[in-house]
Order: structure tokens, then sequence, then C-alpha cells
């Protein structure tokens, strides 16, 4: 095993961490860990470091509309939910698209700039695609938690615990 995994779950924790840092976590050369970040970045493993900012500290965030979008749809002979997917995918408004088991085919998270923008988008342009049977729109309203990171600021309780 040449420590992939090991520098994927540092960089996944910290992308900015150094090499240095993992060098010296992993025990690898620091051209060793620069090797296998090159070939998981060169295979499509890592395909993009992103600061995960908090929504609601961030005003042009905060701005946005927030919505998931439940779909079901009729799969396409020869392509199923491929076709579909890819062509929901490619709106810029779109920022996640997720297949399901259950009650309906697709989840779509999606972004805009007031809900009159949002609403229009799936009226106009999502339920009109073939292949659309129907869709279920639902407001994000508050973020509490996402991949891991709590949103809500924690209160710290200064009082001092009680022991019998």
């Amino acid at each position: 095993m040449d420590g992939s995994e090991e520098i994927l779950n540092l960089l996944r924790d910290n992308a900015r961490i150094s090499i240095e840092d993992i060098s010296a976590m992993t025990k690898k050369k620091p051209e060793e860990v620069e090797a296998i970040i090159r070939k998981l970045e060169n295979d499509g493993i890592i395909m993009k470091y992103a600061a995960i900012v908090n929504p609601e500290k961030d005003s042009a965030a905060k701005e946005k509309v927030k919505a998931e979008i439940e779909i079901q749809v009729q799969p396409q002979r020869e392509h199923g939910f491929d076709g579909i997917a890819d062509r929901i995918y490619r709106f810029p408004q779109v920022k996640s698209l997720y297949l399901m088991s259950g009650g309906y085919d697709l989840k779509v998270i999606i972004e805009g700039d007031s809900l009159q923008e949002v609403a229009s988008f799936v009226a106009r342009k999502l339920s009109t695609l073939e292949g659309v049977r129907s869709t279920k729109t639902h407001f994000i309203l508050k973020t509490y938690k996402e991949n891991d990171i709590v949103y809500v600021e924690q209160r710290s309780d200064s009082r001092e615990g009680v022991v019998a």
C-alpha cells in the first residue's frame, strides 16, 4: 500500500495541510507525499480543493435560495437514468444531483437568487425535460450541518458542574 488512503484522509480533513506536515504524520519523504498527491490528482481521485464557508456568515451565500427537488423520471432506453441526469447536471443552478432509491429517482440541490427564480427554473426548465414525470420542491430554510461541518455556534456552558 502506498499510503494514498491515509493522505486522502488528511487532505479531506484539511486541504491546506502542508506536504511537510503530511510527511511527518505518515512517516513518508516529502517527495513521496508529493508524488502520491500528484497521482491522486492525475487519476481524478482528487478533483478539487475548496474552502467550506459558513453560509450563515457569508453575506453572498445568505442571500441565495437553496432548494432540494425530488424528481420522478422515466428512464431512457439504452441510457437509463444517466441520459436525463446528464441533461440536468449541466444547468448552472444545479449544485448536486443524486440517483436515489425509494419514492423518487433523482434528488437535485439547486441554488438561485430568489424564490421566484428557483420556482421558474423548476417550472420552465426542469419539469419540462423529456422523461421528467413529476417534481417536488423543498426550500432549504437553514443549514445546521453539512458535510460533517456544524454551522451553528456551540454555546459553552461556563457553569461549573456539581460533583456529588
